[in-house]
């Protein structure tokens, strides 16, 4: 009987830049579980990431997202394109694991364009089947998993391009798409009171595209409106502040297959922006930075529960609740203990 050996993380890449699929989705699943081989395939992918657009779309639950996604994707694909979808999903509270809505409502458009010819004979356009993929939170601070970043530069690196994160609701985590994105749309809805919801979520400051989804509905045209009110009175966006750049208000339907055109276009004009004005790679740094801190802070979270269930730290956890040390002291103890051992 001969046992299967386990491909190595190279092999894997290699596979992968070759188109095989389930190479993949076998790295992306190395990516979630973090450790030794995640940082080998980062390794790997930094080399050849960096011309993917990195479009983040958020917006309220119900807003339809997953369904625009799903046309956007295949008109990308009906160009020639090559595009990659990661959908965050909010985190099972049995499993930890992605709850796979999303990328089921998006199934349909992955299959029917998976189902054309590789080659127009009219247009003489190579399709592309478009990759999938969801991905738990995990509860991570800030919103975003810290493998986002990654599954982002590996999907870039494999030459998806553009690659969309889509994320769920509105709040924090859905500001922090700007993190790991070029071009940040925000899908809004009549009846939902979403444009109210959104600039209390502060998605006005980083929103670069608003669509407002479901516009054959009654109510769509208000939405509009009280879009168009608030960026006229608050001002929030510093691009349009700084150099003249003010968030388009696209119009669509998914339902109906309306302005999907119309919101590409509007992403890839502010993609045109970004490159003319340097800011593409201000945004790459901001990038980096953002995810070089999400690792140290990962790193430091393991390094101080390491510490406090150390003899040294269950001893000093117990002379507080002894009442023979304050909670202050022994923080400075213990940040004397962890800065040393980092030195050492």
């Amino acid at each position: 009987m001969t046992t299967r050996t386990k491909p190595s993380i190279p092999d894997l890449y290699r596979d992968a830049r070759a188109g095989n699929r389930l190479a993949i989705g076998r790295l992306l699943t190395r990516v979630e579980r973090g450790g030794a081989d995640a940082d080998a395939v980062s390794e790997l992918a930094h080399a050849d990431a960096g011309s993917a657009h990195i479009v983040g779309i958020t917006g309220a639950p119900g807003a339809g997202k997953s369904t625009l996604v799903g046309e956007l994707v295949s008109h990308l694909v009906a160009d020639g394109r090559r595009p990659a979808v990661l959908a965050v999903d909010p985190s099972s509270p049995l499993t930890g694991g992605a709850i796979l809505g999303d990328r089921i409502r998006m199934e349909g458009s992955q299959d029917s364009v998976s189902t054309r010819p590789a080659v127009d004979g009219d247009a003489g356009t190579v399709r592309h089947k478009p990759f999938i993929r969801s991905m738990a939170t995990r509860g991570h601070s800030g919103g975003l998993a810290l493998a986002v970043p990654l599954a982002v530069r590996l999907f870039d690196a494999l030459g998806f391009d553009p690659v969309i994160i889509e994320t769920v609701g509105v709040g924090q985590v859905e500001v922090d798409v700007v993190g790991a994105a070029d071009t940040a749309v925000v899908v809004a809805t009549p009846g939902m009171g979403d444009a109210v919801q959104a600039n209390k979520a502060g998605l006005l400051e980083v929103a670069d595209v608003f669509v407002v989804n479901k516009a054959d509905r009654p109510g769509a045209n208000d939405v509009r409106r009280d879009l168009e009110l608030m960026l006229d009175l608050s001002k929030v966006t510093g691009q349009e502040a700084e150099i003249g750049y003010r968030p388009p208000i696209v119009m669509a339907s998914a339902l109906e297959g309306t302005g999907s055109t119309d919101v590409l276009a509007a992403v890839a004009d502010h993609l045109a922006f970004l490159e003319s004005t340097g800011r593409r790679d201000e945004r790459r740094r901001h990038r980096a930075r953002t995810e070089i801190e999400a690792r140290l802070a990962q790193a430091l979270h393991r390094r101080v529960a390491d510490l406090l269930s150390s003899p040294t730290g269950v001893a000093l956890l117990k002379q507080v609740e002894a009442g023979d040390q304050s909670p202050t002291s022994v923080t400075r103890t213990l940040l004397d203990e962890l800065l040393a051992s980092t030195e050492s």
